[in-house]
């Protein structure tokens, strides 16, 4: 009976101890229940926000590849500019040749001119005055052809 007693007792110990280890395991059950929870919002959690990062690097490389594009245009843009701008110099400088040519070519011709104009010019007063020495020679011939008219009636 003794022998009955202590295994009682020792079967309500195991049975205490039993309970107790059921409490325990239902409590870590609850906390296992509420990490596994707790990690199943977490990865929720990760799988939006590598949806948001996707989206965003999505939007990164397209806002990447149209800044290029915008890059890319307007150094198309400017190498146009650049060149449109040498083109008009090169005419400019070409017809500012040409023009000097042409003012050379007008001075020359025009300092011709001024030299056989004045070359003229002299001709003709020296043509004037041998006019003129004609006219008085014969202006005095006259003079002398009446003098002598009225000297001989």
């Amino acid at each position: 009976q003794e022998e009955k007693k202590q295994l009682t007792l020792k079967v309500e110990e195991l049975e205490r101890k039993l309970e107790s280890t059921s409490a325990q395991n239902i409590e870590f059950l609850q906390v296992i229940a509420k990490r596994e929870e707790s990690i199943h919002q977490c990865q929720l959690r990760l799988e939006e926000k590598s949806r948001e990062c996707s989206s965003l690097a999505r939007q990164l490389e397209m806002a990447i590849e149209d800044a290029k594009r915008q890059v890319e245009q307007s150094r198309e843009r400017a190498v146009s500019r650049e060149r449109a701008a040498q083109s008009k110099v090169l005419d400019l400088e070409t017809q500012l040749s040409r023009n000097k040519t042409e003012l050379n070519q007008l001075r020359r011709s025009k300092e011709d001119a001024e030299r056989r104009y004045e070359s003229r010019l002299q001709d003709l007063r020296d043509r004037l005055e041998q006019s003129e020495s004609t006219n008085r020679s014969m202006q005095n011939y006259v003079q002398f052809l009446k003098s002598s008219y009225d000297n001989v009636f």
